[in-house]
């Protein structure tokens, strides 16, 4: 099969042929039309995760895909060879399946039967990011009526973020560029600031004095990055970047948590299920061939990817 591949330790990713995997209990190999592409792709690619979780070699990058059931391992009962399927390959040692391929070997426990009214791309680009989405809006549980600023909204997770929280009757503060501006108000998002224009913490108290009531941080790397003094004392902050550490929360007067997210089944099905019915929107930028991966990674390393971006492996 073709796979994007690390064919060992620190070597650049390639596109080459490898053998396809052999099911085991647990697992279901699938057949991959569509793979999604996520950050923590770049992680692993960098060798980040090494410290983490063991890797072996040849490592096939990506964790998002959608296609068909192939073959199903021992113990697997809620799909079949066949079915149309979307899901995730979570964090297990050792760290060596991807979904970057024509065969992905994923866990039962993060596997969908796809909606019938959801197709590949879309369903592929679903896992991951809308998952975090939930995780992170988790910690900082907001109320209807409340204002929650969303730092990094321009992205997958983002995407996911203004949407749940505009269904739960939040005022969202989203940033972005002008060029987002349209965009991002149409997935639901009240207020669009502009994170080129100056200081996003200020932007922000010029249109509600007294702070807003939470933060989904999803950029930045230092404490620096994070608009902090955009959110009122005793808010509360949800991050996906690491930072800020809790020192730095509780100096502000604020508290929070970094979040793991968890794409298992029993998260992504219903939010497919809404994405089929037509009130969740993936928003999907950019659809790329399998030859194009390093060129999609690519722009997720610059920071400039807009919604999601999804491979097509085939048709």
């Amino acid at each position: 099969m073709r796979a994007f591949h690390m064919p060992a330790a620190g070597a650049a990713p390639i596109l080459g042929d490898l053998p396809i995997p052999a099911v085991a209990p647990g697992q279901v190999l699938v057949k991959v039309k569509a793979a999604g592409l996520n950050p923590v792709d770049n992680f692993v690619a960098a060798g980040m995760m090494a410290d983490y979780f063991p890797h072996e070699y040849p490592l096939v990058l990506g964790r998002d895909a959608a296609g068909v059931v192939e073959a199903v391992g021992e113990g697997v009962d809620h799909v079949s060879v066949g079915d149309a399927v979307f899901g995730h390959i979570l964090f297990t040692p050792p760290v060596q399946a991807g979904t970057l391929a024509e065969y992905a070997l994923m866990p039962a426990t993060g596997l969908n039967v796809k909606p019938a009214g959801l197709d590949f791309v879309a369903a592929a680009a679903l896992p991951l990011s809308s998952a975090a989405a939930i995780a992170v809006i988790d910690v900082v549980d907001p109320q209807p009526g409340q204002v929650v600023l969303i730092n990094g909204a321009t992205g997958g997770v983002g995407s996911y973020a203004i949407q749940l929280l505009a269904a739960r009757g939040v005022t969202v503060v989203a940033t972005g560029t002008d060029a987002d501006r349209e965009r991002l108000t149409k997935l639901g998002a009240t207020t669009v600031v502009d994170y080129t224009a100056g200081s996003v913490a200020d932007q922000v108290r010029a249109a509600y004095p007294d702070g807003v009531d939470g933060l989904v941080n999803l950029t930045g790397y230092s404490a620096d990055d994070v608009p902090l003094a955009a959110v009122r004392a005793g808010g509360k902050v949800g991050t996906s970047t690491m930072a800020p550490d809790q020192d730095t929360l509780a100096a502000a007067g604020l508290t929070g948590a970094s979040i793991a997210a968890q794409p298992v089944r029993e998260t992504t099905g219903p939010l497919a299920e809404q994405a089929a019915a037509g009130t969740l929107t993936i928003d999907v930028d950019t659809v790329l061939p399998l030859e194009e991966a390093a060129a999609g990674l690519a722009t997720l390393a610059a920071g400039t990817a807009r919604g999601k971006i999804v491979v097509k492996v085939c048709d």
